[in-house]
């Protein structure tokens, strides 16, 4: 690729009219921009793993509570800052061009599953993707067919399913029939006491000159449909619990 710098005002301008308008956030939450885009170096918690306090607390209360039934829930993401999330990115983008995609098709493949870097919620030491630890680990973990019917995970699923809530963590991208955006993740949940506040403050972010400062390798290629899409679905359509 030559051309790397990100698209120009008149594409990225329709972000800031698609965002909608919220609530004043509470006032003991105070998220800098760089908290919100993973540029930050927030105080997190963890040994294999890294949230803030605040989920790091809820997630021990949860973790204690599923090994009674014979569940060891076991962290496979956590925290990503901006630059692991652009790694991520980079990486797929080669991948997928190198094997014969477009460039346009590259990023919708990519945007299945991994976010644009600087929109990801695993900027924000709120979410995690988790397996039982205590199932067979098969070679890809984080596959939707290892949660459901005889997969490995699928009473796991069926725990968490039942007792997620009275932790406050939520599954993100539900199977819910015609939700739009990042497919269906039976192991991202989300701490919602402090992931809702953080989502409606980044709404409230100027996006278009966050991203008019970033060198993304591909970006010359969205389009403002694509930009559109992305916001309504991807970032927008998720469980309302975390809403």
């Amino acid at each position: 690729m030559k051309r790397r710098n990100f698209v120009g005002v008149s594409m990225l301008g329709m972000i800031g009219i698609l965002l909608p308008s919220f609530t004043m956030i509470p006032s003991q939450y105070d998220f800098s921009k760089d908290d919100l885009i993973g540029k930050s170096d927030p105080l997190l918690f963890g040994d294999d793993y890294k949230l803030r306090k605040e989920a790091h607390e809820a997630f021990l209360k949860m973790k204690a509570e599923a090994l009674k039934s014979g569940f060891k829930i076991k962290v496979v993401s956590s925290y990503r800052n901006y630059a692991h999330q652009n790694r991520i990115w980079e990486r797929k983008y080669k991948k997928f061009t190198k094997e014969g995609l477009s460039s346009i098709k590259a990023i919708r493949k990519i945007v299945e599953y991994s976010t644009i870097p600087g929109t990801s919620r695993h900027h924000w030491g709120t979410d995690i993707d988790i397996v039982d630890g205590n199932a067979p680990q098969p070679r890809g973990l984080l596959l939707a067919k290892n949660f459901e019917n005889n997969g490995p995970f699928c009473r796991f699923k069926e725990w968490m399913d039942e007792n997620a809530h009275k932790f406050d963590f939520f599954l993100v991208y539900t199977d819910k029939k015609n939700r739009k955006g990042f497919k269906y993740e039976p192991w991202h949940y989300s701490y919602a006491p402090l992931s809702i506040p953080m989502l409606k403050a980044y709404q409230k972010l100027d996006i278009k000159t966050e991203l008019l400062k970033t060198k993304l390798i591909g970006s010359d290629y969205l389009s403002t449909d694509f930009i559109r899409q992305y916001i309504t679905e991807n970032i927008l359509d998720i469980n309302p619990e975390l809403l």
